[in-house]
């Protein structure tokens, strides 16, 4: 599936890119609203983002050309604004066709907004493979890694995962900060229900939260990972002592 970007800034490049990633989306990045408008015929996208921060005076235009020839229902259409975004503009958005806004920070819960909006428009066997997750401290999962250069070992909380990786809340954030974006991460180990996987990992975002993208899995980890997953769509994967607490 093809997710057209019209946008400027690199570093909110890196969060969509993060955070779509496990949606299934090959993204493609326009820096100039015109150029996207000529080539939307041969980028046939599935979903479009325009920051509206970068293209304040022409994100009224794209959306209406692109709605053209393409429905809410074969393509939805989100709006990247700022705090400067008015009631207004937030009318004229829905009324010219819009999905969905964000703001364009895109801290965790604006984060989760983007996703379901697109999620709301990918097949029905995408939606199941590419899910993301809220863990509860209850849930059977864990994860830690060692430092790349120290062997420190780092741990923390997860917040949520997916296929494609996962975000958590370090217990020492210090020991994170003095690792590159992007590292290769090898010495990874996730709690998966009764099991302990070992993924090849990426850093990809350093904040509050910190993100990993899964690189590769040992042979059968990803099969258990994904089984995992489907348990707890279904509510099954939970400690016992979570499960006996709660009968008390």
């Amino acid at each position: 599936m093809k997710l057209l970007l019209v946008l400027c800034s690199n570093s909110t490049y890196k969060q969509i890119f993060v955070c779509l990633r496990p949606l299934g989306f090959e993204i493609i990045r326009y820096f100039h609203a015109l150029k996207a408008m000529d080539n939307i015929d041969e980028i046939d996208p599935q979903a479009i983002i325009i920051s509206a921060v970068d293209f304040p005076r022409h994100w009224k235009t794209m959306v209406q050309f692109f709605r053209t020839e393409r429905t809410k229902d074969d393509c939805p259409i989100v709006i990247l604004k700022g705090e400067n975004f008015s009631m207004e503009d937030s009318s004229k958005a829905s009324f010219i066709g819009v999905s969905g806004t964000v703001y364009e920070s895109l801290d965790t819960q604006e984060i989760e907004r983007l996703q379901n909006i697109l999620e709301r428009h990918l097949p029905v066997e995408e939606k199941r493979r590419s899910r993301r997750f809220r863990i509860d401290s209850w849930q059977r999962f864990g994860f830690a890694f060692n430092h790349p250069e120290s062997g420190v070992l780092i741990t923390g909380q997860i917040m949520d995962i997916s296929r494609g990786g996962l975000s958590f809340l370090p217990d020492n954030k210090a020991l994170v900060d003095s690792i590159s974006l992007n590292s290769r991460l090898e010495n990874c180990s996730l709690r998966s229900g009764e099991l302990i996987l070992s993924p090849v990992c990426r850093l990809v975002r350093i904040g509050r939260l910190v993100s990993m993208e899964f690189l590769s899995f040992p042979q059968g980890e990803q099969a258990s990972l994904d089984d995992s997953l489907k348990m707890l769509l279904r509510g099954e994967l939970v400690d016992d002592w979570a499960l006996h607490d709660s009968n008390m």
